[in-house]
């Protein structure tokens, strides 16, 4: 059974989602609205620590709580993976408007700022697993970054492994100045005469590390998601993984499978 708090708290989401009380609007006094829901202050402060830790409300201190302005969503379709196979092969003005965060987020590409750190590794057991190599195996890790550019944290933290002998017949696959990369992981895998067959993505749900949610601007409680993806080649080999974290508050996955018609 919900404990009182809880009760309230879920009265004040309602309320707020369905738009009664406007972002940037201060909240009735904790007085006030320990009054209105019939309840005692420290009842209520624990109702509003619910919404603050949601991202719903800030608080501000000796000021009051405020409605949070809501933070840009990020939509991710399993969709996304065809429009860049479709954009692995054109020249590259066509591949610079094919954008996929662009796509996801609504944004132009003028709104959008975006980093790049490339860096030499080992593959350990799990990733060696995945990739069918020798624990050891030297492989490229990079790591992505995009923001809005009015915005203060990342849409989401993404690692990408490539096995450094695949990337390396292309220099330039190596080069972390060359990113943004038009096309993509796919394009890039091209230029090493790579087509990718299929691409597999599980996704679980864990609470965030602390740098994490530093980075991501979590509020506490708000949960990531863990989104691996592994990308396969048509000769069944497996060409890169990516591990992306999608903060829980404004991060939705949307998955839609055509299906053959009787």
């Amino acid at each position: 059974m919900a404990k009182k708090y809880e009760r309230i708290a879920g009265a004040l989401r309602q309320a707020l989602r369905a738009g009664r009380l406007e972002p940037g609007e201060r909240l009735p006094a904790e007085t006030a609205l320990a009054r209105q829901y019939g309840t005692s202050v420290p009842t209520m402060r624990d109702a509003l620590a619910e919404l603050l830790a949601e991202g719903l409300i800030d608080k501000r201190h000796g000021v009051g709580n405020f409605v949070r302005e809501p933070r840009r969503r990020v939509e991710c379709s399993n969709a996304r993976h065809q429009r860049e196979k479709d954009c692995a092969r054109p020249v590259e003005t066509e591949r610079q408007r094919a954008g996929s965060r662009e796509r996801d987020t609504g944004l132009t590409v003028s709104d959008v700022a975006f980093s790049a750190e490339y860096r030499e590794a080992e593959a350990e057991g799990d990733l060696a697993a995945v990739f069918s190599v020798p624990v050891g195996t030297k492989v490229l890790r990079r790591s992505y970054r995009t923001f809005a550019r009015d915005g203060e944290a990342p849409f989401s933290l993404i690692t990408s492994y490539l096995v450094h002998g695949v990337a390396a017949p292309n220099p330039d696959l190596l080069d972390e100045t060359k990113e943004p990369w038009p096309g993509g992981t796919q394009n890039q895998l091209f230029t090493v005469g790579i087509e990718l067959d299929r691409v597999v993505e599980r996704v679980t749900a864990r609470p965030p590390t602390s740098e994490e949610a530093e980075e991501l601007g979590l509020r506490k409680g708000v949960s990531v998601m863990q989104l691996r993806k592994i990308s396969i080649g048509t000769t069944g080999r497996t060409v890169e993984v990516a591990d992306v974290v999608l903060p829980g508050d404004r991060a939705e996955l949307v998955f839609t499978t055509p299906l053959d018609r009787w």
